[in-house]
């Protein structure tokens, strides 16, 4: 489906599993996006900022070791972010703790956007500028993406001017329908929600696209739907129909469920 040029813009994190699991693994919506698609083949370009600290040396060596350029990430004062994970009785997740450390306030340079601007994709991840660098980059005509999911603070979810927006919804049903709507209705062309175990749907203008999920046996959902994203933009700016995107997703996700962390690594010991 050709070659492309990709960047994904925001946050990095050290996922840090409590006990039982007592282990650590590289992380972040942008991260695992950025890494996904260089392994699906494309050239891809991580902008972000870790710390000058031994997460931060991790974080980069995790990055080229998965053949992302890292020549536009910041090395900024503070620590790299971390996640502290627990697990309860009944084998959830929840986030215990978080401390966005070097990503809070992270901001490309005017070098960086004149990179961004090459790109034919952009992703944006987790970034805490007001929706700055989405109406800067798509007032310049770049192809954008962003899941507001993982933007916790309502003015940072803007999705006006946004190529694709994706979201994400428990299950099929009005609410999904209602989360599809509001997207485009706000401003995205192209509106994508993932509704767990039921799937994903996708709607551009009239073309409506819906995909189930792939059977496999599950090891661990982490970056789960960051490589859903992945495989869906790099259908998508192939200019391939929304179902194919979407399948794209679906078997992108289904493969990073058999192991361990958003994409393939060692877990480390806490």
């Amino acid at each position: 489906m050709g070659h492309f040029r990709f960047a994904a813009v925001g946050d990095n994190c050290v996922d840090r599993f409590q006990a039982p699991i007592n282990q650590s693994l590289i992380g972040g919506n942008a991260v695992n996006v950025a890494v996904q698609l260089a392994r699906l083949g494309h050239s891809s370009f991580y902008f972000g900022a870790v710390g000058k600290d031994v997460d931060g040396e991790r974080t980069t060596r995790a990055l080229k070791d998965n053949g992302v350029e890292t020549s536009c990430l910041q090395l900024r004062p503070g620590n790299t972010a971390y996640t502290n994970i627990e697990q309860t009785a009944s084998g959830d997740r929840i986030i215990a703790y978080e401390d966005f450390g070097t990503c809070a306030g992270y901001r490309p340079s005017e070098e960086d956007i004149a990179v961004l601007k090459t790109m034919d994709h952009v992703h944006l991840g987790w970034l805490d500028d007001a929706g700055e660098l989405r109406r800067r980059l798509s007032s310049e005509g770049v192809s954008l993406s962003q899941d507001i999911s993982v933007n916790a603070n309502p003015e940072n979810l803007g999705v006006a001017g946004l190529t694709v927006a994706f979201a994400s919804a428990g299950a099929r049903g009005a609410p999904a329908d209602s989360l599809l709507s509001y997207l485009l209705a706000n401003g995205a062309a192209c509106a994508v929600v993932t509704c767990g175990s039921d799937g994903a749907l996708a709607r551009r203008g009239e073309e409506f696209g819906e995909s189930s999920i792939a059977p496999v046996t599950v090891v661990d959902t982490t970056g789960a739907g960051d490589s859903f994203i992945a495989g869906f933009l790099a259908a998508f700016v192939a200019q391939q129909p929304l179902v194919a995107c979407l399948e794209q997703g679906r078997d992108c996700a289904a493969i990073t469920c058999t192991h361990v962390g958003g994409f393939p690594q060692q877990p480390l010991p806490l």
